[in-house]
């Protein structure tokens, strides 16, 4: 009895030991983190310690400063990126294409874009970009990018049948513009060759087109939206969510030299998430709106802080994941018009593992 004893307190003080160990493997080792540690570390009210980099590393992005980079700007702002040891420098770029280029050739770290045509085909000629995460969606009855209808149309076309063989505007083709106005079309029974498609290279200019009546509408993208509103030259029609519900309208993509460093692209992304919950929380719940406008009015190249309270807001998932079906719906659309040079399903495209991991170093959003 005495040895049976003496094993079961010998085994008791092991289980503690090892116990213990295990807690402190936790804290420590988060680039590698696991789902059951994870799940061992909530049940005991934590989570994982995330270290700066040290040296800091400073990591390129290559964004227009609209408000969709808005998981960019407010974390610079708010120093999220640098208390993790990430240093942004912004670069702007005269086309997609070339942010594509550069991404692919290690030039740039980061890229704010769209779906297009070259996006995907530079994926075919195995250079290694992957789109990680959300930087845009249209959020029902308050969709930011949309078509617009001119004003002193609006009478004439109610529905979709309405658009046939109008002049109808877009800021480029084989890519996300032409995408959408396709879709709206396709309510109707029609596509983009059903109508008078315009190509006019900015969305201001689009906007000046309605408003000299030399087209009949287009595709326009806040603040954009809240002007044509205001000065009365457009309205905003149909939601979104009637023709496009699915839509997956901006993406953040990383380029070679994040996908060769996952240390540096993982706490990337746990920056970028927290400052979309904060353009959530402002726009969506109310909370610290003032800071976030003040935010995006110094930082973004929305300077007036008057338009914010006016604008559609920009959607985010919160949790920052792609919508794999909206990629998806994208890819097919290029397929059936043979714009791309070889298979792609939306798996080989998007890599949701950097936003999964910032989810397990933040938490789920509360809703």
């Amino acid at each position: 009895m005495r040895r049976i004893a003496l094993l079961l307190v010998a085994v008791m003080l092991f289980s503690v030991t090892v116990t213990g160990c295990g807690g402190q493997a936790v804290k420590e080792k988060t680039d590698n983190v696991t789902p059951e540690e994870v799940q061992k570390e909530q049940t005991i009210g934590k989570k994982p310690e995330l270290e700066p980099l040290s040296p800091p590393v400073k990591v390129t992005v290559g964004m227009k400063e609209v408000v969709s980079d808005a998981g960019v700007l407010i974390g610079m702002a708010k120093g999220y990126y640098e208390e993790l040891g990430i240093e942004i420098e912004s670069i702007a770029f005269n086309t997609g294409q070339d942010m594509i280029n550069a991404l692919g050739a290690g030039q740039l770290d980061v890229g704010c874009t769209v779906t297009a045509s070259g996006l995907f085909n530079a994926i075919l000629r195995d250079i290694p970009i992957k789109i990680v995460g959300d930087k845009g969606i249209n959020v029902e009855g308050q969709g930011y990018y949309r078509l617009m209808i001119r004003k002193d149309l609006v009478d004439e076309i109610k529905d979709f049948k309405d658009l046939r063989g109008r002049k109808l505007a877009v800021v480029g083709t084989a890519s996300l513009d032409e995408i959408a106005l396709d879709r709206v079309l396709n309510q109707g029974g029609m596509t983009t060759n059903d109508v008078d498609l315009q190509v006019i290279r900015s969305f201001p200019d689009i906007v000046a087109a309605m408003s000299n009546k030399s087209i009949d509408g287009g595709m326009v993208i806040e603040p954009f939206v809240a002007a044509a509103i205001a000065k009365d030259i457009a309205d905003p029609w149909k939601d979104p969510s009637e023709y496009d519900p699915d839509a997956q309208t901006a993406l953040l993509v990383y380029g070679k030299s994040m996908l060769d460093q996952p240390e540096v692209a993982n706490r990337f992304m746990v920056a970028y998430i927290k400052a979309i919950r904060d353009y959530n929380d402002a726009f969506f719940k109310n909370i610290n709106k003032d800071e976030i406008i003040s935010i995006l009015a110094e930082y973004s190249v929305v300077k007036e802080k008057e338009l914010y309270e006016k604008m559609y807001p920009v959607g985010f998932n919160p949790d920052g994941f792609v919508r794999m079906k909206g990629i998806q719906m994208d890819l097919d659309w290029y397929k059936q018009r043979d714009l791309l040079k070889g298979e792609l399903e939306a798996e080989d495209v998007v890599d949701n593992s950097y936003a999964e991991y910032a989810v397990k170093i933040l938490g789920r959003y509360s809703k």
